[in-house]
C-alpha cells in the first residue's frame, strides 16, 4: 500500500516542525510548506528522508499553487494540515489596513489557498483529512493581538463552512479544528507546553479519519462539545446518557 502524504504548512519552526518530525517518523511521507529554505532545511535534518522542503509563501495563492503541483510529482495529498501562522504584537493604534490585512493574509488566506489545491486531490480520490489549526484568540482577544485574534477566529468559521459545503456529498474529507494551546515557541511563552508534545496529539488527530470528527473541535488532546440548549439537556437526563468528549488517540 502506498505511503499516505501529509502537507504540512509552517514547517519551517515550532509546531510545524514538530509536526513533520513526528509524522515522519510514523513512516509517512510529508511535504512541510514554508516561507524560509534554510528553516526548511533545518527541519529536513531533523525530519529525515521522508522530508521534503517545498518554499513557498502561503499569503501567494500563485505560489501555493506551483507548491502543489511539485508535491502532486511525489503522491496526491491526502491529509493537509494548515498550521501555518504569524502573531505580530501590535496595538490598533500601531497597526495600518495593510499590516493587519498581511495577517490575514497568511494566517487565513493560507488556510484558504492550501485548503482549495489539497481538495483537488482528495475530491478526487472520494476521501482525505484536513487539520485546520486554531486558536480560542477569538473569543479572548488579548492586547495587542487584533489580527491574528480575528483571524485565527476565522479559521474556525472556515472549518465550519467547509463541512457545511462538503460534509453530505463526501463525508469521507474529514475536516476539524484543532487548539493545541500555548506552546514555548517563538509565537508562544517560555513557560509553554513543548511543541513536540503537542504534536503527538496533532499527528494523531490528523490520522484519525473517523467521518463522525467532520465539524469537530479539539483542544490540546481532548474534544470540545457544542453546547446543550435546554431541551437538549432536558432529553439527556431523561435518557439518563451524556456525550462525553473524545480524547485523542497517540
Amino acid at each position: 500500500m502506498a505511503k499516505q502524504l501529509v502537507v504540512i504548512t509552517g514547517a519551517g519552526s515550532g509546531l510545524g516542525r514538530a509536526l513533520a518530525i513526528e509524522l515522519c517518523g510514523q513512516d509517512l511521507l510529508v511535504a512541510g510548506l514554508g516561507r524560509r529554505a534554510d528553516a526548511l532545511r533545518e527541519t529536513a535534518a531533523l525530519a529525515g528522508d521522508s522530508f521534503t522542503p517545498v518554499v513557498a509563501d502561503v499569503s501567494d495563492a500563485a505560489q501555493v499553487r506551483a507548491a502543489f503541483d511539485n508535491i502532486r510529482t511525489i503522491a496526491p495529498v491526502s491529509i493537509l494540515i494548515n498550521n501555518a501562522g504569524v502573531y505580530p504584537h501590535r496595538d490598533m493604534l500601531d497597526e495600518t489596513p495593510e499590516s493587519f490585512m498581511q495577517t490575514v493574509a497568511i494566517n487565513l488566506g493560507g488556510t484558504v489557498a492550501c485548503t482549495s489545491e489539497a481538495l483537488k486531490d482528495m475530491c478526487e480520490a472520494g476521501r482525505g483529512r484536513i487539520l485546520n489549526v486554531s486558536s480560542f484568540a477569538d473569543m479572548h482577544p488579548l492586547p495587542c493581538s487584533a489580527a491574528y485574534s480575528v483571524s485565527k477566529g476565522a479559521v474556525t468559521t472556515f472549518s465550519r463552512a467547509l463541512v457545511a459545503d462538503l460534509g453530505d456529498r463526501l463525508p469521507k474529507i474529514v475536516i476539524s479544528t484543532w487548539m493545541p494551546g500555548m506552546l514555548n515557541t517563538e509565537m508562544g511563552l517560555a513557560e509553554g507546553l513543548d511543541p513536540a508534545v503537542a504534536a503527538k496529539w496533532g499527528a494523531g488527530l490528523a490520522l484519525w479519519e473517523d467521518p463522525s470528527l467532520n465539524g469537530a473541535v479539539f483542544e490540546m488532546d481532548r474534544e470540545i462539545l457544542p453546547s446543550r440548549g435546554l431541551k437538549g439537556r432536558l432529553k439527556d437526563a431523561v435518557r439518563l446518557k451524556s456525550r462525553k468528549p473524545r480524547l485523542i488517540p497517540t
